[in-house]
């Protein structure tokens, strides 16, 4: 199956302008693209008159959470799931179009697989949406909502309070200014530079929102960062995958449990060796016992003067995983150190 729009926006809007009840998911452990993805569809959709809500599949970062104010949003726990009741006219998948990313709610979703529509920046992805649009050129996936919120007529300070709090584009910032590293990273280009713009006109507080997602971590993340860091190998990469060093961490269940930290609290911290001239990539492996699988995050930096990059969206491919050119992720039904030996085997490759 090619994953690749098939229908296009305007048709979507239509459809979320015609329906009575809709449902809005992502992927598990939704990332600030993902829970601003969700925020922003149910929203629109009150704003017309469309009875939405959100339902995401934890761990989710109560950094992230705070940001859901009087919005509609229901958590699932992945070990004891309880799943959507009664009719959705319309359920719309955003941030994620792959079945392994959506496992807790996929049987929910293959039932009603006719009424399922997706809006996706990846570049792989699965037959999950029947009528889907996937633009790998957004910066973000709320980068394409915008063009969704316009073609539905809705202005980007619908349900704002207090000067954005609790907005349209309040959650669309929050997608663009995450998933781009707070315009830092490659794709942060002109385009997502003006759309913060306008969303920062329609009143945006983007010094709060920094301020609650980067800067309200609890101590226990800092000492979990500090075994991530206390693992740190260094591999050097074949010339097949663009050589260079790649900068590998791990972390174990008994990590979690002697530090106090969550599994959600592991977000950001596969960035922080990609600080060191000579690493191109930074890989993080994570047990997560509760789920019985071990997690995979996968960053690159942009290509360097020599022209070359480590490509981690195909390298989190051969792990059944995908996402980004400089950012992808994956996981696998193995033990930490069996997926560290074969990352290690993969980029020597």
């Amino acid at each position: 199956m090619q994953y690749a729009t098939n229908t296009t926006v305007d048709a979507l809007a239509r459809e979320l302008r015609g329906a009575r009840r809709v449902l809005v998911t992502t992927h598990q452990k939704p990332d600030g693209d993902a829970m601003g993805s969700v925020l922003a569809v149910v929203r629109a959709c009150e704003a017309v008159g469309v009875a939405a809500e959100g339902w995401v599949v934890d761990p989710c970062e109560g950094n992230l959470r705070a940001f859901e104010g009087p919005t509609k949003v229901v958590h699932i726990d992945p070990r004891a799931p309880r799943l959507p009741e009664g009719d959705f006219d319309l359920i719309v998948v955003v941030d994620t179009g792959a079945w392994t990313q959506l496992e807790v709610i996929a049987p929910w979703l293959r039932e009603r697989a006719d009424r399922v529509i997706g809006l996706d920046h990846h570049a792989r992805g699965d037959d999950v949406a029947a009528r889907r649009v996937v633009d790998v050129s957004c910066g973000s996936c709320t980068a394409l909502l915008v063009e969704l919120v316009r073609a539905m007529e809705v202005d980007l300070g619908a349900g704002s309070r207090d000067a954005g709090r609790f907005s349209i584009a309040e959650a669309l910032y929050m997608g663009l200014a995450t998933d781009t590293g707070w315009f830092r990273f490659p794709n942060a280009r002109a385009r997502e530079f003006e759309l913060a713009a306008r969303l920062l006109a329609a009143g945006v507080d983007k010094n709060a929102m920094y301020q609650q997602l980067e800067q309200s971590s609890r101590a226990e993340r800092m000492l979990l960062q500090a075994r991530a860091l206390s693992s740190l190998q260094f591999v050097q990469a074949s010339a097949a995958i663009g050589g260079g060093q790649i900068a590998l961490m791990s972390l174990a269940a008994r990590d979690f449990t002697e530090t106090g930290a969550l599994l959600e609290e592991t977000a950001g911290i596969v960035n922080t060796p990609m600080e060191i001239a000579s690493v191109r990539a930074s890989v993080l492996v994570v047990e997560d016992a509760a789920a019985g699988v071990t997690k995979l995050s996968f960053r690159s930096k942009p290509a360097g003067s020599d022209g070359r990059f480590i490509d981690v969206n195909e390298l989190a491919a051969r792990f059944g995983g995908g996402g980004h050119v400089h950012a992808a992720g994956a996981k696998q039904r193995a033990a930490l150190d069996a997926v560290a030996a074969a990352v290690i085997a993969a980029v020597r490759s």
